[in-house]
């Protein structure tokens, strides 16, 4: 399977809401989610960081994300995610990604969510997650309904770029 061309801040696709995908067994989604994990690999690769992935950002507009947390605590695909519950509690982070990934922006996120999907052979999950993985979640869900961390931003000063973030220290906070 190739690594996949990310598509930047700007490409339309982005904005898009992603389609429910019906046979989540289907060679064409095993294809895609081997494309995902392996342009999240070599993402991370280079980068130095990043842990999921969502289809849009690969050009193809289907409900699919790939998630490897750095600890290890989950790795997989997930089709057709839907965050079903989220706590009231909030917390305000700096997030960043692979579609702008020298732009850091300011945004809250639930504490806790719920997700039900279906994995990749095709039976139902529910996903209960807090802090990290949650956060994950609900930026990778995002992209399947077409909206960006800029489109979230707490407020117009809260963009910064990772050099700055990181000349501030904000990464160890």
């Amino acid at each position: 399977m190739p690594i996949r061309p990310i598509l930047q801040l700007g490409n339309p696709i982005l904005w898009q809401v992603c389609d429910r995908i019906s046979d989540a067994t289907a060679p064409e989604i095993r294809e895609l989610i081997a494309e995902l994990d392996q342009t999240l690999a070599d993402f991370r690769g280079r980068n130095g960081f990043g842990r999921g992935i969502a289809a849009p950002q690969i050009g193809v507009t289907q409900r699919a994300i790939f998630i490897r947390m750095h600890d290890g605590s989950f790795a997989g695909a997930l089709i057709n995610p839907e965050i079903v519950e989220e706590s009231s509690e909030r917390f305000t982070m700096w997030d960043d990604c692979f579609s702008l990934p020298n732009l850091m922006v300011r945004l809250t996120r639930a504490r806790r969510v719920r997700v039900e999907y279906v994995d990749e052979a095709g039976r139902p999950r529910v996903l209960a997650a807090e802090g990290e993985l949650a956060e994950l979640l609900q930026h990778e869900i995002d992209h399947l309904d077409g909206i960006l961390a800029t489109d979230r931003a707490i407020d117009s000063q809260s963009f910064m770029m990772r050099e700055e973030w990181l000349r501030q220290g904000l990464d160890k906070k």
